[in-house]
């Protein structure tokens, strides 16, 4: 039953503890594994606040005007009077219980099922054309006057895409497992952490590498969890989510790292990460480092796929970096040249942006995933099967040496082709592909963190302060979180107020309008650091830093360097907004540790910088 899962989640509201909320949630998704296991895709989803795989890209879309409408239609209040509770209480789910609960009613409703709640949504995320909004209020008005108690507060909560309760989808994961798990083991003894944790590992390790629960939750529902990985497995047309590299600050800290083992370096390019798909039909679909399908944005990247493969190659899964090309001087350009793209409904006859891919693995071929085998052995058939095309198609540029003169002099090579710096890999030795790791098997050097302009992090904004003077009417600084996946909490970090342009300024104050909340999350670490306002965290920014340092006020990797201190940043400036970056993949509490350790480690040594961005 809805109601079921509604109570589940305030449950999951009341605490801030990840074991209790997974424990709370795994034991619902048991009770429908077991009892109505036909509903536990939508429950899934529901619980993620999600319709479809990210890749589909459906959204509902409903707005809060239409959301009112429906809550007074719904219970008969007037639209005024929802308006003056919205302007009280600040949450329009709040409202909706409340207008429902005071609502008399003559026959009591049929009970929510959770598969219905679910296919209803979906329904609404689907409808279009001049009539759509009245019948949107009339599908939520169907849905609205069947809750109750707290299920109007979900509800309205699940339309505006906003459950606010802390449930990350890491741990649905986590939950998912562990309620399988129980499912399917027959005994009365409690499991063991190591039989949980292979489980999780198991599950998280599949969702990984093929991102969609309409494949894995029926999976799981037929076979063993270890039989998982055999039953869902990369498939083209579906991303995986990206493998990703550790910061260095400097080549020698490469040298010790692969000391023994064989490297490659190859140019670390200033564009937008690409995982292009070819499907045994002639499908052809380009998505982003977040999984959103891209191909409306690169319809001629497309159309060239037949003059880069080989005449063998039928279907492929290849990650790249797609980058802004100036077809006159052949050369690359900026990446903010490339931001000023087009990203839906581009035509070829009015792209003004050219665009050159450069491949760096190949992750399937003809019917056969490549992520175990060895990166020497993915470059040599991705050079077999493809085929550069000048201005358009090339591989990755790359060098393999253990010399320090020898890199130095490659890396100020790619600096001048007006590239990032390296990206340095295993070739041979623990060189599989691991989708969504962090892997110290791949390291970036990048030319900031050798010129001393200071570090690079993803932060999440989560609170703004008030301008005064040039400044009013926009905001004239924020706060900034790091995110730490384990508590699934953001730590405050820093505040910062330059690098912004005066338009800039209106454009991420009218941005953040919307995500505007009455309070901080449950969810924020904030130790001392306050704000005038506060936001949901949606907006993921790219900053730079002259240096870290241990702070008494902000949270940001609390415990790691320091038991009771956080480390914040000094001088922090505005670089970019990373709209390919959700809050979850924002710089973490670890790396922030990380970067200030190195940084400690570089100072004594006459060193500087360190970071993390894209790849």
């Amino acid at each position: 039953m809805y109601a079921d899962l509604c109570a589940t989640f305030d449950l999951i509201a009341a605490t801030t503890k990840r074991l209790e909320i997974t424990s709370l949630l795994a034991t619902f998704l048991h009770t429908v594994i077991t009892a109505h296991p036909a509903d536990l895709l939508s429950a899934v989803y529901l619980c993620i606040n999600r319709l479809c795989p990210e890749y589909e890209g459906l959204e509902l879309g409903i707005g809060e005007s239409i959301l009112m409408k429906a809550i007074g239609e719904a219970t008969g209040r007037t639209l005024q009077k929802i308006k003056a509770d919205m302007a009280e209480v600040g949450d329009l789910g709040e409202v909706a219980m409340a207008s429902r609960g005071s609502q008399k009613t003559m026959f009591q409703p049929k009970p929510l099922e959770v598969g219905k709640v679910f296919k209803v949504l979906k329904e609404i995320a689907t409808i279009s054309g001049g009539s759509s909004q009245k019948v949107k209020v009339d599908k939520i008005k169907g849905l609205m006057v069947s809750c109750r108690g707290n299920e109007a507060k979900y509800l309205v909560r699940s339309l505006e895409g906003k459950l606010r309760i802390g449930l990350a989808e890491r741990t649905v994961l986590v939950s998912l497992s562990h309620a399988f798990f129980r499912a399917r083991t027959s005994t009365s003894r409690k499991p063991t952490d190591d039989a949980l944790k292979r489980a999780e590992d198991i599950v998280k390790g599949v969702y990984m590498e093929l991102p969609s629960y309409d494949q894995i939750v029926p999976a799981l529902l037929e076979y063993p969890i270890d039989e998982l990985p055999n039953r869902c497995h990369l498939t083209p047309g579906i991303p995986l989510k990206p493998m990703l590299a550790h910061p260095t600050k400097a080549i020698s800290e490469v040298l010790d790292r692969f000391e023994g083992k064989l490297f490659t370096c190859e140019y670390k390019y200033d564009g937008e990460r690409a995982q292009m798909h070819l499907l045994d039909d002639g499908k052809r679909c380009i998505f982003s480092r977040n999984s959103e399908n891209l191909s409306a944005k690169y319809p001629d990247v497309l159309a060239r796929l037949d003059k880069m493969c080989a005449e063998d190659t039928k279907s492929f899964v290849l990650d790249c970096e797609a980058v802004a090309w100036d077809t006159e001087k052949q050369c690359i350009l900026p990446f903010q040249v490339l931001s000023t793209r087009k990203r839906k409904d581009v035509k070829e006859e009015n792209i003004t942006v050219q665009v050159c891919i450069f491949a760096f693995d190949l992750l399937y071929l003809n019917g056969e995933s490549l992520l175990r085998h060895t990166l020497q052995d993915r470059r040599a058939l991705l050079h077999a099967h493809f085929v550069p095309v000048p201005g358009q198609f090339a591989f990755a540029k790359s060098m393999e040496s253990n010399n320090l003169d020898d890199i130095q002099v490659f890396l100020d090579e790619s600096i001048q082709g007006n590239c990032e710096g390296l990206m340095v890999k295993t070739l041979v030795d623990e060189s599989s592909y691991e989708p969504s790791r962090r892997s110290r098997n791949w390291l970036k050097v990048k030319k900031d963190y050798l010129d001393g302009v200071g570090d690079s992090l993803d932060l999440v904004v989560i609170g703004g302060y008030i301008g005064k003077g040039k400044r009013t009417g926009v905001y004239g600084g924020y706060l900034l979180a790091c995110y730490d996946p384990e508590a699934e909490e953001y730590q405050a970090i820093c505040k910062i107020g330059t690098g912004f342009s005066e338009e800039a300024l209106t454009t991420l104050a009218e941005s953040l309008k919307p995500h505007l909340i009455d309070q901080p999350k449950s969810y924020y670490r904030l130790g001392d650091a306050k704000a005038d306002v506060w936001f949901d965290a949606v907006q993921v920014w790219e900053v730079k830093t002259a240096d870290l340092s241990i702070s008494p006020v902000y949270q940001a990797a609390v415990g790691l360097v320091d038991s009771s201190k956080g480390i914040s940043l000094r001088f922090p400036r505005f670089i970019r907004v990373r709209d390919d970056k959700s809050p979850e993949d924002a710089t973490t509490g670890e790396q922030v540790a990380d970067m200030y350790n190195r940084q400690q480690i570089n100072s004594a040594a006459g060193g500087g910088g360190g970071g993390d961005d894209d790849e």
